[in-house]
Parts: C-alpha cells; sequence; structure tokens
C-alpha cells in the first residue's frame, strides 16, 4: 500500500541544514536543506511482506539503523523542499512496492508466419530476376 502525505508525516523525522549552491547571502543564514528520515521497521503503514520487499529493493539507500533518507536542496524555501522530500519519498516507495506482471507467453499466430514467409519468397524472386541469364 502506498502510504499518503499524512502518513509520511505522522512518522517522518525531518532535519534542517544549510544547504550549498545559488542563493547568494541567503545561503548563509537559512537553513534551507530538508533530510526527511524514515525508519522501515517502524512505519505502520507497511506490511511485513512490504517492509522485506522495500529491505530488499532499497538495500543501497538504508544506512545501518534500516533509516531511509531523502534530501532535497533544490529551492531556496525550507517547506518547499519539505514537500519535494515527501514527494520523492512516495515516488520511491511506489516505485519500489511496484510488482511487475509476468509475462504470459504465446505463440507465435500462423497468419504471420505465412506472410514471413511469402516476404522471403518475394524477396528471392526479385534477386533471382537480377542474375544474368545462363547460356545453356
Amino acid at each position: 500500500m502506498i502510504p499518503s502525505k499524512e502518513d509520511i508525516l505522522k512518522i517522518a523525522l525531518f532535519k534542517t541544514s544549510r544547504s550549498g549552491g545559488k542563493g547568494g547571502q541567503n545561503v548563509n543564514k537559512v537553513s534551507s536543506k530538508v533530510e526527511l528520515i524514515l525508519n522501515i521497521d517502524e512505519s505502520f503503514f507497511l506490511n511485513e511482506s512490504e517492509k522485506e520487499l522495500l529491505k530488499e529493493r532499497l538495500a543501497n539507500r538504508l544506512d545501518q539503523e534500516g533509516n531511509l533518507h531523502i534530501v532535497s536542496q533544490e529551492d531556496r524555501s525550507q517547506l518547499m523542499n519539505k514537500e519535494r522530500t515527501i514527494i520523492k519519498m512516495i515516488a520511491l516507495l511506489k516505485s519500489a512496492l511496484h510488482i511487475q506482471k509476468s509475462r504470459k507467453p504465446t505463440k507465435t499466430p500462423k497468419s504471420v508466419i505465412r506472410k514471413r514467409l511469402a516476404d522471403k519468397q518475394l524477396t528471392a524472386t526479385k534477386k533471382e530476376n537480377r542474375r544474368r541469364p545462363q547460356l545453356d
């Protein structure tokens, strides 16, 4: 189940710090960089199988305690960066929890096989007609 914004806000921890990059003097004064930290084990909106799936698929993004970190520092506003981290978190969880359908193998239709063979025969006759006539 994909969590809602309210569910993430209940359990997530936000850290702010000064961000780098553009912004001039504002960068030195305002803590606009936001880091969202979500502990997968403590999330009440996920069942056990979803938690295991997330731990497996997001293993390279988890720290030692099993926390998932999302950082945003694109905007000059702390509030906008906070919104971006929530959106990034929902998108990440959605993509990690997506289970791909298994492909059902199908047989090639006979009409497709017949058309392919007819095209090959047509190409062969074209090339045959391009040859020089043989003198017997």
